[in-house]
């Protein structure tokens, strides 16, 4: 079986470093935003600006951290990024003990850890690439893809249960010691890595931070590839506030319906991430990217016609478990093929320039989802979001481009 396929003792320690992160990342989910309303009485324009300001700023800082990444051994760099996780979320703590901690800090630790996510990330997708065999990279993905959906099932639903009886700094201790057990599990993993072959005078020439988005836009289908994911993810977690909104204001929803909501349809990241081997080798990858990247956005509709009491709440749990299942299936399946189409001297800017446009892209499309729902509902809103994710379908490759571009870009590198 696929799934069950061994990668060997340097992988195991990959993967359980990320579940360590991940999990805890799953426990502090939305921590920040709860302590500026619980700790320091934040108003709603300064919760929306923690969001959004400091995520956006991280993005900022990661573009001339990717040539860094690039030019460095890469497991190294990822240590690095826990540890500067771990130290930046310890802070917090730290402060609300002493009675220090304020808004201004929260958004210097959002950007930090946005930053160094985003390196982690580029840099750890470098690392995988040269870690296991081409034809185990979408096993491997996978596994990845599974771990993070269940932590999203899993700990949201205990972090609150933590801070409603220890306090609301709990889970930021539990996300910040993850990173340092993470980069424990990293230290473990042993061997040489390959010199990179890129040299710093190389990096710091005028545009090379520009040349992960060169690679991406001059790449034919990793282009159309790149587009479509920036407008889908960012039409989707668009109708988060949204739904915050319209089902626990307008529909009176209590808190917990709305956490089931979301988190049980998170376990169907396992049925789609552990489908992608077998999807792929039955009907090929091309399909993949055509169909099941089609069927991700054609359920988000059906969030605009939410009615309150036990049908609105399948409904909303039935919306999202059709789209977390195509979004699992399709993502190991995208990431696999963006390592594949990506020289090696390449990987970290391309990985880079990819987050940092779906971060850019959320921001955006959630400010201007925010705006409409104000001037005209929430469930106007849901509605126009949900219309428009139904025509990013027609950015995806089209039907042959993919098979016909692989052969010369696996030459290339």
């Amino acid at each position: 079986m696929v799934g069950r396929r061994r990668l060997g003792r340097k992988f195991g320690w990959l993967w359980a470093s990320y579940a360590v992160s991940a999990y805890g990342s799953g426990l502090g989910f939305g921590a920040l935003p709860l302590i500026a309303v619980l700790a320091l009485h934040a108003g709603p324009a300064q919760v929306s600006a923690l969001s959004a300001v400091g995520p956006a700023v991280g993005a900022l800082i990661a573009v001339p951290l990717a040539p860094w990444v690039e030019s460095r051994p890469k497991r190294p760099v990822m240590i690095i990024m826990d540890l500067a996780r771990f130290a930046v979320m310890a802070t917090i703590p730290v402060a609300y003990a002493f009675g220090r901690l304020g808004f201004v800090q929260l958004l210097v630790v959002s950007a930090v850890v946005a930053a160094a996510k985003i390196a982690f990330s580029a840099a750890g997708g470098a690392y995988l690439k040269a870690l296991v065999r081409p034809d185990d990279l979408l096993v491997a993905n996978a596994r990845f893809e599974s771990t993070n959906w269940s932590s999203i099932a899993i700990g949201p639903p205990l972090g609150g249960a933590a801070i409603g009886v220890f306090g609301p700094v709990t889970t930021v201790v539990a996300d910040a010691l993850s990173y340092l057990l993470s980069a424990l599990g990293i230290t473990a993993i042993r061997g040489q890595e390959e010199a990179p072959r890129t040299t710093d005078r190389s990096l710091v020439r005028p545009g090379a931070l520009l040349d992960g988005w060169r690679h991406i836009m001059g790449h034919p289908v990793l282009r159309s590839l790149y587009l479509n994911q920036m407008l889908v993810a960012g039409l989707i977690m668009a109708t988060e506030p949204l739904l915050a909104v319209l089902l626990l204001r307008r529909l009176g929803f209590p808190p917990w319906q709305y956490a089931l909501a979301f988190a049980a349809p998170c376990l169907g990241g396992l049925i789609g991430s552990r489908l992608a081997g077998r999807v792929v080798a039955r009907f090929g990858r091309q399909w993949v990217f055509r169909i099941v990247g089609s069927l991700r956005a054609v359920w988000l509709i059906g969030l605009a016609f939410v009615r309150p009491g036990v049908v609105g709440l399948v409904t909303v749990m039935a919306v999202e478990l059709a789209i977390i299942i195509n979004m699992s299936l399709y993502s190991p399946v995208l990431a696999t093929y963006r390592l594949e189409q990506t020289p090696k001297h390449l990987v970290a800017r391309t990985l880079t320039a990819w987050s940092i446009g779906s971060q850019a892209s959320i921001a955006v499309l959630t400010a201007l989802a925010g705006l409409l729902a104000d001037a005209t509902g929430p469930r106007t809103a849901l509605t126009v979001t949900g219309l428009l994710v139904l025509a990013t379908p027609l950015l995806l490759p089209r039907q042959g481009r993919t098979a016909q571009h692989e052969p010369e870009l696996s030459r290339s590198q």
